[in-house]
C-alpha cells in the first residue's frame, strides 16, 4: 500500500500556504495573523484557506488526501521533506511538524464528512 500514497501530495495540498503561490495580500495577512503553533488558531487557518480548496478535488482525490496524511503519521514520518521544500507566510516555524499535520488531517476528515452529508 505504500506505493499509493505519495508525501508529494501533502506538499500540493500546502501549496496555498506558500510564498510561491499567486500574490494575494489579503490571504497574506490571514496566514500571518494566525499562530500556526495553536492548534485552535491553525484550524481557523485551515478552516479558511485549506477547506474552499480541498473541496475543489475529487471525492477519490479527497480520500486519498486523508489517506496520504493517515499513512505518513503512522509511519510516524516527521514531515520534513514537506515543510524543507516549501517557504510560507505563517508569521513563525512550525514547532510541532506532525501536530501541525494531525490538525490538518482532522480538519480534513470533517471537511470530507460535512461534504459527505451536504450530498
Amino acid at each position: 500500500m505504500k506505493d499509493a500514497y505519495n508525501i508529494w501530495d501533502i506538499r500540493s495540498l500546502l501549496f496555498v500556504f506558500d510564498m510561491e503561490n499567486t500574490s494575494d495580500v489579503a490571504r497574506e495577512e490571514i496566514i500571518v495573523s494566525k499562530d500556526v503553533n495553536d492548534e485552535q488558531e491553525l484550524a481557523e487557518l485551515f478552516d479558511i484557506l485549506m477547506r474552499p480548496e480541498f473541496l475543489i478535488y475529487s471525492e477519490n482525490e479527497r480520500q486519498l488526501l486523508i489517506g496520504t496524511l493517515v499513512y505518513f503519521l503512522g509511519i510516524n514520518d516527521d514531515f520534513d521533506g514537506v515543510f524543507s521544500k516549501i517557504d510560507t507566510y505563517f508569521y513563525e516555524d512550525v514547532k510541532d511538524q506532525r501536530q501541525f499535520m494531525r490538525v490538518l488531517l482532522e480538519c480534513l476528515m470533517r471537511y470530507q464528512s460535512q461534504a459527505t452529508q451536504e450530498k
